[in-house]
């Protein structure tokens, strides 16, 4: 009896197992009666069943762990050495230095969100709203702010690499999911403006406090803050050291956000 139970257990697997193997042949267009294919279809097998499931796992276990290890660098940090490698900026140089969100000044992590994004507390990484308003602006041919959440933001620039094709905005959705299901709201900001590019190889509110203002991250006053995140959209371009008259239009826009948001302690009741 119990050798019958196991065949029939067995032939189920290799029931279910065959099936697999029939659909992948199917797509590849191949025949399960030669040796060959069937070294193919064990390819196949691994490209589309094992393949996925390892990079879910990794991609987990990277997000989560950044939940406690504060990251010594990040995606675009490295893109940017490598270009400048490749461009051959002999004198480049990257400012980053690691700074808690209780090391920074108060007026940063509120002055990104209300530049960035003002629903942060509400949403769950993604603003539909802004993302449709983003994609009326760039059919009218306006200037395009973008509909990317800070979330959706630290995704692309912890992870991932620049441009716009359809497999990095579906891998930014990824890792944005994660992000918001594995780390609190005050992590997701914490990382944002120590990984944010505030200057031509300057990341993170220390660096740019140092490079920029002569001052510490804990010491951002009001004005200088809202110029960092005034900066944010093209830092490379603009400075908040020496600010043109967009970005300190931007910076009083700013300002005034930040007292509807409810002042620089918007983040207090925020979980940690």
């Amino acid at each position: 009896m119990h050798g019958q139970s196991g065949n029939e257990t067995s032939d189920a697997h290799n029931g279910f197992g065959d099936g697999f193997d029939q659909v992948l042949a199917r797509l590849a267009g191949l025949r399960l009666n030669a040796a060959a294919p069937r070294r193919r279809i064990r390819w196949l097998r691994w490209l589309f069943l094992w393949l996925p499931l390892l990079f879910v796992s990794i991609s987990v276990l990277q997000v989560l762990s950044l939940r406690w290890i504060n990251p010594p660098s990040s995606a675009f940090m490295l893109e940017r050495r490598i270009e400048a490698w490749r461009d051959g900026e002999q004198d480049f140089r990257l400012y980053y230095r690691w700074r808690s969100l209780d090391e920074i000044s108060r007026w940063l992590p509120v002055s990104v969100i209300a530049a960035e994004d003002q629903k942060f507390l509400d949403h769950e990484g993604f603003d539909f709203e802004a993302m449709d308003k983003a994609m009326e602006r760039n059919a009218e041919g306006k200037r395009v702010r973008g509909g990317s959440t800070i979330s959706q933001q630290v995704a692309k620039n912890m992870f991932l690499w620049g441009g716009r094709n359809y497999v990095r905005k579906g891998l930014e959705a990824w890792y944005t999911v994660l992000i918001e299901h594995l780390w609190s709201k005050r992590r997701i900001v914490e990382v944002y403006v120590n990984i944010a590019e505030f200057g031509d190889g300057v990341y993170g509110a220390d660096a740019a406090a140092h490079d920029l203002f002569r001052t510490t991250a804990a010491r951002l006053s009001a004005s200088q803050s809202a110029r960092l995140a005034a900066v944010l959209p093209n830092p490379r371009h603009w400075s908040a050291a020496a600010p043109n008259a967009y970005v300190l239009r931007r910076a009083g826009w700013i300002e005034r956000q930040i007292g509807q948001l409810g002042g620089p302690d918007y983040l207090r009741e925020a979980p940690r």
